[in-house]
């Protein structure tokens, strides 16, 4: 995968800093992988995509490489990655090779991957602490490969001591670290967001009653790849009818039916940062009454959440403030049965909402960082203020699926709305915008791409 690598001075200020926070302990080594080759059938591999925190220090793309990171009395920043090969070259690309790496991305060194069982447990020797990660997208045995090269490393030493005594996990450390964006990080991301947007757009424009689900999706695809971005983010849901109001639903088979809401919930990764918009729309263009009593309910929530989203508030505020809404409209529309206080209660409202208002965004779709405070237990931890230079998605929805007690005009009615926010000194900014969300502004658009 081909990125536009950012200016190189930020993943060298990062390892600066972790290198900082490792001294803080005492120093160490880390030993940080990037993701293996997965095959997908046979010999072919599915497409390769790094592992997030390895790419994040980093800034290295290419698959089979490691980074180690030393603090001691000198600090070092050390690369491992596939040697120039010319004849592999011819089917798999140009490599970096180690010394173009290692002068291109700012390494104090780097080796080739040939060398790594070799290097690694000659460089373990003389730390007390042991840094490393358990990413579930990185070396599935990293565990046993760190145990082994530790085993082989006590062959060269007499005095055990002069080995890491304790292993200590970088994942939280880094999390904290990407939860706050640099402009690089926002610039990427904003951009992101628009070529989401303009696919939603695109989509919107091609539905109608007839088409299945999966030409929207290509509609999607076409339009992420034309304007530079590498990938999706995850997979597309492009939900018709009642497929809406299943919260994964891929882009099948299904067709559009007249009458029918299609709920496409879809964003592209640019340059290894992900963008996630949802939006739902009447497949004819026009919305029915229940369908735009409910979508106007779900807008009122967003809009509910995103008062909530700023520095004077904790990460929950958003969605309590959006559970209550739309546990409101829920009343209104004879959905429940009560009163507000006694549906909020018994979470009566989790019938038709069973999930939250937003999550963390950045190099994952669901990105990494606590949503609560550290330390202490969870029970103990209070939700985490929000800051600026956060980013996070907000997305409440509906869900009614056919029941007897409620009323059918309601039934297979799925919405969701949801953009990206990134969270300001006084409040935030919805970058995901370029896609309408107002119901007047939908059918508007869809019109203009019927004519």
């Amino acid at each position: 995968m081909t990125l536009v690598t950012p200016a190189l001075t930020c993943f060298q200020t990062r390892r600066t800093q972790l290198l900082a926070w490792m001294q803080s302990l005492g120093g160490g080594i880390a030993i940080v992988p990037t993701a293996v080759e997965r095959t997908r059938n046979r010999d072919n591999h599915y497409s390769y995509r790094h592992d997030s925190d390895f790419y994040y220090l980093s800034g290295f793309a290419e698959a089979q490489a490691w980074l180690v990171l030393i603090a001691g009395d000198t600090n070092q920043s050390i690369l491992f990655c596939e040697g120039k090969n010319p004849e592999v070259e011819i089917w798999n690309g140009v490599r970096w090779g180690p010394e173009a790496a290692a002068a291109h991305f700012g390494f104090d060194l780097a080796h080739d991957l040939l060398d790594l069982h070799t290097r690694i447990p000659e460089l373990l020797v003389g730390h007390r602490n042991l840094f490393s990660t358990l990413s579930r997208s990185a070396q599935p045995d990293l565990l046993k490969q760190l145990q082994d090269w530790l085993t082989k490393a006590q062959t060269s030493v007499r005095d055990t001591r002069a080995l890491p005594q304790q292993w200590l996990d970088l994942s939280e450390v880094l999390g904290e670290m990407r939860l706050i964006k640099d402009a690089t990080e926002l610039a990427t991301m904003r951009a992101a967001a628009a070529i989401s947007a303009q696919g939603h757009v695109r989509a919107m424009q091609t539905a109608r009653p007839g088409l299945h689900e999966y030409a929207l999706e290509a509609e999607l695809l076409y339009h992420f790849r034309k304007q530079g971005a590498q990938s999706v983010a995850y997979d597309s849901i492009v939900a018709a009818g009642a497929n809406a109001c299943v919260l994964h639903h891929r882009a099948g088979n299904a067709i559009m039916r007249d009458g029918d809401l299609v709920l496409i919930d879809a964003g592209c990764e640019l340059d290894g940062y992900a963008s996630d918009i949802t939006r739902t729309f009447p497949a004819n263009g026009r919305f029915s009454g229940p369908q735009r009593a409910l979508y106007e309910i779900v807008l009122a929530a967003q809009q509910g959440a995103q008062a909530k989203t700023s520095p004077a508030h904790h990460w929950n505020a958003g969605h309590e403030a959006a559970v209550q809404i739309l546990t409101q409209g829920l009343l209104d529309e004879g959905l429940l049965k009560g009163t507000l206080a006694e549906a909020l209660e018994s979470g009566a409202y989790r019938r038709f909402y069973m999930h939250r208002t937003g999550h963390w965004l950045g190099m994952d779709v669901h990105d990494v960082g606590g949503y609560r405070s550290p330390p202490a237990s969870d029970q103990e931890r209070p939700w985490r203020e929000l800051q600026p230079g956060m980013v996070l998605t907000i997305e409440p929805g509906l869900y009614v699926r056919p029941a007897d007690d409620l009323a059918e005009k309601f039934w297979n009615i799925g919405i969701r709305i949801e953009d990206d926010a990134i969270v300001t000194a006084t409040g935030c900014e919805l970058i995901t915008r370029g896609v309408p969300v107002a119901a007047d502004e939908i059918e508007a658009l869809m019109r203009a791409g019927q004519t």
